[in-house]
């Protein structure tokens, strides 16, 4: 028999085998970005709250029963300042790091909270929403960030579907405390002051505890701080905090060389980079995309306006609109915690087409039984459609609430993954600044019949998904970013690594025979174990070159 040819190493063969938690460095670092993940909590609390509020008849009373033109202003006021400090974001991120941007948005948010404790009117607490949308809106774009490029290679998808679907934990939070709030100080102004002051409590640990998480190495390296970079890999990534170790050596050559490619197709950092290649431009399309269909695909009615979509099947009961509300959120959370888990399984393509085509055909459902109440006062249409909102959402769930941010994150090339996330973010806060103004309006006007409107742009939204979303997992974050960029890149990306990793083990006299007798059973067990999968590219320096993506 032919001797075997020692492929090029890759980075298979240095990730940690076994339960995570047995390596002190990924337990650590999974301890640390639990602070980052709060974001999306906060988030979800800051935007379900108002809507929680709305049920509390103390706080009608305390604000004169805002409708119209106050109330969407009132709904809207977070998203508005929001807008304000969008284009912020992205200098704060890429040029103080992420952690310094995180710090700034969670002080501009403890203001904004003291303000809406204290507000007396109308004015004053729209004054504060818009205090704490400008705050979220920096936490919101360094958070993420910062789990995408901190996280353990074969833990990032998961991670980082668990940021988004965090939100629900949030949501869970402003539901519950506003009905615990009506349940034991209804009739006093703290039945609505005491949800508010909930909202400091995110905000205050990340003040005190940032500093005490690391840096993105993606950031640190991109300032030329790579001894930096190497001793958070080394700490984290590698179990014993060896500088040398192989898997740092390939994460930074992978790093460095995405940075280097990166500049090579442009010199600038701006806004229009995300126009300037034909790559950029599909990526920019999709991430618009998913961002419209996460606020417009009729999910708006019910996180904004459940007060609405209930008295219009004939709810009116405080106290049950507040136990459905609550309980839908907690229905949220599961269903969203566990499409997390599935996303490096069944894939993220995958995913997309199931939610589309089931919202479709829920939502359809639920706007013929609402149609029957309001036509034919059907008393068991009424009945159904409460359940029918529940598996609206769990097919938006599986997909837009885990993955909306995650893959966003993953496909934009580092260079310009702040300012790409902030048009994510902005057409997020655009789209569902037009349901706070629009929906409300809509349906006092022509009631169910705007649901029609929102059945022909979920079937615009399943063709979209089918045509154009791209099955991205697989890959590191390095060679998913280059996966719009065409195979060279990602070609190259992993001949570097690979090449830096395979000279770091010839350098510390690893027998071949060693890695040959032990590596297929090895890459066997471990692919069956976390998805991976083996894609042959060619190498100069190899015949065959098996590159296993993360």
């Amino acid at each position: 028999m032919a001797p075997r040819t020692l492929p090029e190493w890759t980075i298979v063969d240095f990730i940690h085998r076994g339960p995570w938690w047995h390596n002190r460095g990924i337990l650590l670092l999974n301890i640390c970005l639990l602070l980052p993940l709060l974001t999306s909590s906060v988030n979800g609390l800051d935007s379900s709250l108002v809507n929680g509020l709305q049920i509390l008849p103390d706080w009608q009373d305390y604000f004169h029963h805002p409708k119209g033109v106050a109330l969407g202003l009132i709904n809207s006021a977070q998203s508005i300042g929001g807008l304000v400090g969008l284009p912020l974001t992205p200098l704060a991120s890429d040029q103080l790091g992420r952690r310094a941007a995180l710090f700034i948005g969670s002080m501009i948010m403890l203001a904004g909270v003291a303000v809406q404790c204290a507000a007396y009117s109308v004015a004053m607490f729209i004054a504060a929403r818009v205090m704490i949308g400008l705050g979220l809106t920096f936490c919101l774009n360094a958070a993420p960030l910062l789990l995408i490029e901190l996280a353990y290679p074969t833990q990032r998808g998961k991670i980082t579907a668990l940021y988004n679907s965090s939100w629900y934990f949030g949501s869970i939070i402003a539901a519950w405390s506003c009905f615990g709030s009506y349940d034991h100080a209804s009739g006093s102004m703290w039945s609505w002051r005491v949800p508010t002051l909930v909202q400091a409590v995110a905000p205050v640990l990340q003040v005190i505890l940032i500093w005490f998480i690391p840096e993105s190495p993606r950031y640190l390296v991109s300032k030329g701080l790579e001894g930096q970079a190497a001793r958070i890999l080394a700490k984290y990534h590698a179990n014993g905090g060896d500088e040398r170790d192989p898997l740092v050596v390939f994460e930074l050559a992978q790093i460095r060389h995405a940075l280097r490619m990166e500049e090579e197709i442009t010199q600038s950092t701006s806004y229009w980079n995300l126009l300037s290649t034909p790559g950029n431009r599909k990526r920019l399309r999709i991430i618009i995309a998913i961002a419209m269909f996460s606020q417009w695909s009729g999910n708006g009615l019910v996180s904004y306006y459940i007060n609405l979509v209930l008295e219009g099947v004939g709810i009116s009961s405080t106290r049950t609109k507040a136990a459905i509300n609550g309980g839908l959120q907690v229905f949220n959370l599961i269903v969203a915690f566990t499409a997390a888990f599935l996303v490096d399984w069944v894939g993220r393509r995958t995913l997309f087409i199931i939610s589309n085509a089931g919202m479709l055909i829920s939502f359809s459902m639920w706007t013929l039984t609402t149609a029957l109440f309001n036509q034919l006062h059907n008393t068991a249409a009424a009945k159904a459609t409460i359940p029918l909102i529940f598996v609206f959402y769990f097919f938006y769930d599986i997909a837009y609430t885990p993955m909306l941010v995650a893959y966003t994150l993953e496909i934009l090339p580092y260079k310009i993954r702040a300012k790409g996330f902030a048009v994510m973010n902005l057409t997020v806060y655009l789209t569902s600044a037009f349901n706070q103004f629009i929906n409300p309006w809509a349906i006092n006007a022509i009631g169910w019949w705007y649901y029609l409107v929102y059945v022909g742009w979920l079937l615009i939204e399943l063709i979209f998904v089918v045509m154009c979303i791209v099955e991205t997992k697989g890959r590191t974050l390095e060679e998913t970013a280059a996966l719009f960029d065409g195979d060279r890149q990602q070609q190259d990306l992993v001949h570097m690594g690979g090449e830096a990793a395979t000279m770091t083990m010839s350098r510390g006299n690893v027998l071949q025979q060693q890695h040959l007798a032990q590596r297929s059973k090895h890459e066997e067990a471990f692919i069956e174990h976390h998805e991976l999968r083996p894609t042959s590219l060619s190498s100069s320096s190899t015949q065959s070159n098996i590159a296993i993506a993360i």
